[in-house]
């Protein structure tokens, strides 16, 4: 098969979807792959490193999407890209789609095969290319919020992990998954007060025994919730729906409880967010301020620290690559369901049926 690689164009996304390493795997498997120019440069990895695997290197976006059968990059296709998708072209990325009306409904227009990174399954339903991004926004979500706790850029000039005499700054973070235990972790490991709700007991059961006595687990509501909303600096929401939207756990009202110069951040974003006032930022113009809390939330966290989030990636995204290389995407994903559950739009067709539960709550006709 021909995979193509293309130069990811949304706005500061320094990742790309394939290491050289990677590329030299595919071609060992027999297939062959079209890198686009400096797709990799910002990753750490030069036009060099993947000709030295056997790459095929081209000039444009548009060659790769031609000579492309499948279509390996980080990030939902952005506006340019939709004419460049075909009949058929399968396109293996994280998709987001129920987030985003337009694009999917570009995707049914350009009728090809959506294989999305973040709905792919394991046996035990974990989601396996999901994890270490997830992993690697939960870290950055504690690094940015320290940031923007500073006074400079309008935060409350609390140090995460105080001094001696003074206390340590409070981090609230809903959400108990990936993202929040890897954002309590951070915290902690920095000397903060952290406290973590959720609504899956298991799940804090599990965080109350691997995390140190300085991490307070609570059941996730409305009245816990705001409870916690005024008394701590850093709130990180960290909640998932597979595959849907984030529920908005922090409404606007909220906002005029918590201490002026509290951070949000929402690492929830890019499945719509679970604050009621975030809106998709870039790393550019990262922050905006709604009654004196200062709001965080880039799209592409991981996006800002390429090289790791790349090698990470691949790690977990090559044998699936190769799966659909070898077998086509109707076998590949008949001999594996995990595989099969990445399936989102097929030929113009929505099958992954949550999205198609968001767009009919939205009153948008599939």
């Amino acid at each position: 098969m021909i995979i193509g690689v293309p130069k990811e164009i949304k706005n500061n996304e320094s990742r790309v979807g394939m290491t050289p390493a990677g590329v030299n795997e595919l071609i060992k498997h027999g297939h062959q792959v079209y890198v686009q120019s400096e797709a990799g440069l910002s990753s750490g990895f030069s036009d060099e490193n993947y000709r030295m695997v056997g790459a095929n290197m081209v000039d444009t976006i548009e060659e790769v999407y031609r000579l492309g059968e499948l279509i390996v990059k980080v990030k939902e296709p952005v506006e340019a890209e939709y004419p460049l998708i075909r009949q058929g072209q399968i396109v293996f990325t994280y998709f987001h789609f129920a987030s985003s009306w337009k694009l999917t409904s570009a995707m049914i227009e350009r009728k090809g095969i959506c294989i999305a990174y973040e709905t792919v399954e394991d046996e035990d339903g974990s989601l396996p290319l999901l994890t270490p991004m997830s992993e690697v926004a939960g870290r950055m979500a504690i690094q940015q919020g320290a940031k923007y706790l500073e006074k400079p850029v309008k935060g409350r000039g609390v140090l995460l992990g105080g001094v001696p005499g003074v206390p340590p700054g409070k981090v609230l973070v809903l959400g108990a998954g990936i993202v929040g235990t890897q954002a309590a972790k951070m915290a902690a490991g920095l000397g903060a007060h952290v406290t973590i709700l959720d609504i899956d007991m298991k799940r804090l059961r599990y965080i109350n025994d691997v995390m140190p006595n300085h991490v307070i687990t609570e059941y996730s509501n409305e009245y816990n919730i705001r409870k916690h909303v005024r008394t701590h600096d850093l709130i990180v929401g960290g909640v998932l729906l597979k595959g849907s939207k984030a529920p908005k756990l922090i409404t606007k009202d909220m906002l005029k409880e918590m201490k002026p110069g509290t951070v949000i951040v929402d690492v929830a974003v890019d499945q719509g967010g679970c604050v009621e006032t975030s809106y998709p930022t870039t790393h550019e113009d990262p922050i905006y301020i709604i009654d004196d809390v200062v709001h965080y939330s880039v799209a592409n966290m991981p996006g800002a620290v390429p090289y790791t989030s790349t090698v990470a990636l691949t790690n977990v995204t090559l044998p699936y690559v190769i799966r659909l290389a070898n077998y086509g995407w109707w076998e590949a994903t008949q001999k594996d369901p995990g595989l099969n559950k990445g399936l989102n739009i097929v030929e113009g067709e929505v099958v992954y049926k949550e999205i198609e539960s968001v767009f009919e709550r939205e009153e948008v006709l599939l």
